[in-house]
Order: structure tokens, then C-alpha cells, then sequence
């Protein structure tokens, strides 16, 4: 199917968390897709596109993200993000969902799913933080930068060069080919970051809240999850190595399938779509 002529859906909700925005694509049992630091649901077009005669697929753009809107004030750690979670599908009100997350939306996806059990029809962990893993070694330059006030600074030269974005130097370590990353998505992903200053702002908040503590926390709660897992890895991520794929594998009893992706690195779900998407219609068709 062709994203660019999917019955896509643009939409906003009201929660206690702020106005949270999504895309949606599909009918019946609903998929929820959660992604990563400087990114937004904007990653998982291609989900929407392909797999939205299974599920209505909802794409949701985290707090600190995307064209979601927030209070000056308000939490925007990764345990806030997971109650959003919670808050935004009883607002749209949807009891259970296959959930799916990539990178530190994967973090997010296992402190819900670990607080919210009964909602989790089944679960999809690509590479992403878990455990004590939180931030990566190799993700502290960017934070170190971003702490010491170059965040606006390196986030506009990404979108003035998007060969910077793609460049070592910046995020392409995440991808298995960046030089084939469109323009546009790197606008998609970026342009919200400085639409104004205080969202930048709050993404810096976004990115200083990064702590494994929020993991930890519910170690013993994700080590009693019993809903289908399927756990999918790009063995080429600097990120988060393979091991983190095995361990998430032991700690969920729930785990019925870790599926290694050769080469393939963070983003894999936006480069690999078509392979990762025979997965995912799999786990789902086997519940």
C-alpha cells in the first residue's frame, strides 16, 4: 500500500497531560505505535500504510514531540509519557492494544505496559532502552551538548544541512542507509523542535529527564508480563546492542519470538519496513 494515498488521519485529543496529537489509519482492534527521542509518529508511516487492513493503527506524537501540545510546567519524563499513554487511549476510549515501540519509545512502551498490564493485548519491543540502560553511552554526547545550551543551535543546522542530520557527527549512526532518509522527514521531525522556543525547552526537559531509574522501577512488574511479546533487533544498532534484545527476552515471561535483523540499526522500523511488517502482522494473526 502507498502512504501517500493511505486513508490517513490527522487528529488531536484533550487529556490531562495536554492536547496530544496522532495519526490513525484502519479499523478494528487498535495498534498503538510509540517512538523514539527527536523523532514523532511520523516514524511509523509505513505501519499505517501497510498494516491498517489488520489494525486501526494510531501513531501518537509524545510529549515534548511532534504537534503535541503542553503546559510549560508539565512532566514531560518518560514515566509521564507512559501515563499519557494511558490518559490518551481513555480518551479515545479504547480498552486494550497490541503495543509497538522503538528506541526510548520502547522504554516508554515497557514502563506501560508493566503498569497497565490488562491494556496490552500484546506487546512489539524494537531496539530500544531497557533496564539500566538508559540513556546509551552513545546517545550522552548529544545530551552533553544539549545540557550545555547547544540544542536549538545543533537542531536548526540539522535542518538548514540535512546531511548534518545525516552525518556521524549527528544521527546517522541510527540508520542503516541515511543518505536515503527523504528531506521531508527530517523536517517532519525536527521543524516542531523549534517551532518556538518554549518547545524546545521542552524537549531539552524532554532529554535532562533521561534516567534508568524510570526502568528499574518497574523491572519486577515487566518480569510478571504475560501478554504476547515479540521482541525485533537490529543487530547493527550502537545504541543498544543485541544483548539488551536476549535480555528483554529472559525478563518477559510473555516473549514468544526475538527476531534479529541483520545490519539493520535504530530506525530500522522507517528502513525496514516491509520485513518488519511481516513480523507484526504475524505476532498479531498468531494471538
Amino acid at each position: 500500500m502507498d502512504f501517500d494515498h493511505a486513508a490517513v488521519t490527522r487528529r488531536s485529543i484533550v487529556t490531562p497531560s495536554g492536547r496530544i496529537s496522532y495519526t490513525e489509519a484502519g479499523a478494528g482492534p487498535v495498534a498503538l505505535f510509540v517512538h523514539g527521542v527527536l523523532l514523532n509518529g511520523h516514524l511509523w508511516r509505513h505501519q499505517l500504510a501497510q498494516l491498517s487492513d489488520l489494525r486501526r493503527c494510531i501513531a501518537v506524537d509524545l510529549l515534548a514531540h511532534g504537534d503535541t501540545e503542553i503546559a510549560p510546567d508539565q512532566d514531560v519524563s518518560v514515566t509521564a509519557n507512559a501515563t499519557m499513554l494511558r490518559e490518551f487511549l481513555d480518551a479515545l476510549q479504547i480498552d486494550q492494544v497490541d503495543l509497538v515501540g522503538n528506541d526510548s519509545g520502547g522504554g516508554i512502551a515497557q514502563i506501560f505496559a508493566a503498569l497497565n498490564p490488562a491494556r496490552v493485548r500484546s506487546l512489539t519491543l524494537t531496539d530500544c532502552d531497557a533496564q539500566d540502560n538508559w540513556p546509551p553511552e552513545a546517545f550522552k554526547p548529544f545530551l552533553e551538548m544539549a545540557a550545555a545550551g547547544g540544542l536549538r543551535g545543533a537542531l536548526n543546522a540539522m535542518l538548514v544541512d540535512k546531511g548534518f542530520y545525516r552525518s556521524a557527527q549527528a544521527l546517522g549512526p541510527a540508520y542503516e542507509h541515511p543518505e536515503k532518509l527523504p528531506d521531508d522527514a527530517i523536517e517532519a521531525y525536527l521543524r516542531p523542535l523549534v517551532s518556538t522556543e518554549q518547545r524546545t525547552r521542552d524537549f531539552q526537559r524532554f532529554l535532562a529527564a533521561f534516567d534508568s531509574r524510570h526502568t528499574l522501577a518497574v523491572e519486577a512488574q515487566l518480569r510478571a508480563l504475560t501478554a504476547p511479546t515479540l521482541i525485533v533487533w537490529g543487530t547493527d544498532d550502537i545504541y543498544f546492542g543485541v544483548q539488551w534484545s536476549h535480555w528483554l527476552a529472559e525478563a518477559i515471561p510473555g516473549t514468544r519470538r526475538r527476531v534479529e535483523l541483520k545490519g539493520a540499526r535504530l530506525f530500522f522500523p522507517e528502513e525496514r519496513a516491509e520485513e518488519f511488517n511481516r513480523e507484526l502482522r504475524a505476532h498479531w494473526l498468531d494471538l
